[in-house]
């Protein structure tokens, strides 16, 4: 049951009342016409801003559109009050029952409560992680998991038919430069002295067990070998054990991908050249052409060459310059493989995509959103988020490197001391565009200050409080379709009611953060439900009449449990999105 959603219809269909009665003109684009919760709960229960954002088209002042609107929607019997405030601003005052009603629906169906219809089994891309397979993750690669993996929750919660996709880039020198790294390896393991590692080879230690298993299977055969032979197989081998390897960090997160798509099929799958095939189909289309770039504009651009070469007109679909697709030895660049991966994205049936990249992509944005557009005919759309960088901290201080990987501090041993909940929730609690500071040490505090354990422990308190109900009344049947029938009427002091008020929202917010591709949205929203929750908690220590579980009054203590049992299920559902664990105890 979202209210907004249902008083968006009222106001649109009061909007069509008025037009045909001739007072306002037919036709007016309602589609910025919102219903929202007011900015100062005093002034109501809803606020909309039709008369505000229609009052130009309308040719009216938006005072006399906003009364023609009260008039209408002062008749409503679930309304006991409107009227207009600002520069046409509508304030909504409900009568009690209408929100009681919203909490009778969350008790009956605390999962489904705030699920919604918003993506009609839309198909969904989400491509969130991609890192390349030449090491264990690190805590930068965490955040981009973490809020991939919490945005395809969200966006599953919010009715849409999501694909949790990876695209490995094994097509690269990288993976050359893994597969001479893991040689040096299986060198060790032979018992061969290698002395230093030299520049430019993983220096992690990581790749050990890789060259001992390469010792186990080749013995010494390998050795004997010229390059162009062993390359091949170690660097296949050095892949299938850094996925292996990729997948177990990300397992110990929580987060796994439907699949997992490999860069090196789009040129050496069944189906042939699919880069090549990209380029003659475009070409086609006059989307390709023989041409010189300019220098770039106030920068050096390492991948500037001044010559003849094959680009894609990346700026008849948005884009600044024109983009190359081919490099002066005759590979492909980056930027053709990426193009040929998400037509394969389009041609697998997917119109809507995202991906979820590192800050250092900001300058890709435009090109792949360009390219998108020109494969798919306009038909497609891709969003492209960027995750900001994470500062490690312990206790205010910056955390040293990590042995295993040789120069950075890898997701698994984040996860290993802080846990998988402390890291899902923190990485989210903070918009994905802004750097985050994440201190080993906060992120485990049992305080207000640690908003995980804050969240967590808000339902917890809801479970403790169901224990002690049934301890004060043996026997009683507090069941949801028990609950669903208590006398919600007794639920009239103000901090019960901001509570059963942010409730109602839970749908609206779900909806809104869906369309923005926004999960941080639902922390932030947990933190500020949990806050309430707790201060309700507090004031009843002071007040006995407003304590959950009433000794001498079993009607009182069903009407609160029915708050607890509402309050439990969102959080629940909210922390279930991200990917968070809701305990019913905490120790």
């Amino acid at each position: 049951m979202n209210i907004f959603g249902l008083f968006e219809k009222r106001v649109a269909d009061a909007l069509g009342r008025l037009a045909e009665a001739g007072k306002i003109p037919a036709g007016l684009d309602i589609s910025r016409v919102v219903v929202e919760p007011p900015r100062d709960p005093s002034h109501g229960d809803l606020a909309t801003n039709a008369a505000m954002v229609l009052a130009k088209e309308a040719r009216m002042n938006p005072r006399a559109l906003a009364e023609l609107l009260i008039s209408d929607l002062g008749d409503d019997p679930r309304v006991t009050k409107v009227e207009a405030a600002g520069p046409g601003f509508i304030n909504i005052r409900l009568q009690p029952h209408v929100l009681h009603e919203v909490l009778r629906a969350v008790v009956a169906d605390s999962s489904g409560f705030g699920r919604s219809g918003q993506g009609a089994g839309k198909a969904v891309n989400v491509e969130y992680v991609s890192a390349n397979p030449t090491g264990p993750m690190h805590v930068g690669h965490c955040r981009g998991a973490v809020f991939g993996d919490a945005l395809a929750g969200l966006l599953d919660f919010a009715g849409y038919k999501v694909s949790r996709e990876y695209y490995i880039n094994d097509a690269g020198a990288q993976v050359d430069v893994l597969a001479r790294s893991a040689y040096l390896r299986y060198r060790e393991a032979l018992g061969q002295e290698i002395g230093a590692i030299p520049e430019g080879l993983y220096p992690g230690d990581y790749l050990k067990p890789v060259g001992e298993r390469l010792a186990q299977e080749h013995g010494s055969s390998l050795l004997d070998k010229p390059e162009t032979e062993w390359l091949p197989f170690v660097k296949e081998a050095s892949i299938v054990a850094m996925l292996d390897m990729i997948r177990g960090d990300l397992a110990a997160l929580n987060i796994h991908h439907d699949i997992f798509f490999s860069e090196r099929s789009l040129q050496q799958g069944p189906e042939g050249d699919q880069v090549a095939k990209m380029i003659e189909e475009l070409k086609g289309r006059d989307l390709i052409y023989m041409g010189r770039l300019p220098p770039p504009k106030g920068q050096k651009d390492e991948d500037w060459e001044d010559r003849e070469q094959l680009l894609f007109r990346a700026t008849a679909y948005g884009d600044e310059v024109d983009r190359p697709l081919m490099k002066s030895d005759g590979s492909y660049t980056y930027f053709a493989s990426d193009i040929a991966y998400h037509r394969s994205k389009y041609e697998r049936g997917f119109l809507s995509m995202i991906d979820v990249l590192g800050a250092d992509h900001g300058g890709y944005v435009k090109r792949m959103q360009a390219a998108v557009r020109a494969v798919s005919d306009n038909r497609a759309e891709l969003d492209v988020k960027l995750c900001q960088l994470v500062k490690l901290l312990r206790g205010g201080e910056p955390v040293k490197m990590s042995k295993r990987s040789g120069d950075f501090v890898t997701l698994r041993e984040v996860v290993d001391e802080v846990g998988r909940d402390s890291t899902r929730f923190m990485m989210i609690f903070r918009k994905n565009d802004a750097p985050l500071d994440f201190d080993l040490a906060k992120v485990v505090e049992q305080s207000k200050d640690n908003p995980v354990f804050y969240v967590q422990y808000a339902h917890a308190r809801c479970a403790s409080i169901f224990r002690q109900a049934a301890e004060a009344f043996p026997g009683a049947d507090f069941s949801s379709a028990q609950l669903e029938g208590a006398d919600l009427s007794i639920l009239g002091d103000e901090a019960e009611m901001d509570i059963i008020h942010r409730i109602a929202q839970f749908p609206r917010m779900i909806e809104a953060a869906a369309e923005a591709h926004e999960p941080h949205r639902v922390a932030f929203y947990l933190y500020d439900l949990a806050s309430a929750f707790h201060s309700l908690w507090n004031k009843g220590k002071d007040l006995p009449q407003l304590r959950f579980v009433n000794l001498t009054d079993k009607e009182s203590t069903q009407a609160r449990l029915a708050l607890v049992h509402a309050l439990k299920g969102v959080l629940a559902s909210g922390l279930a999105i991200l990917g968070v664990t809701a305990p019913d105890e905490m120790r």
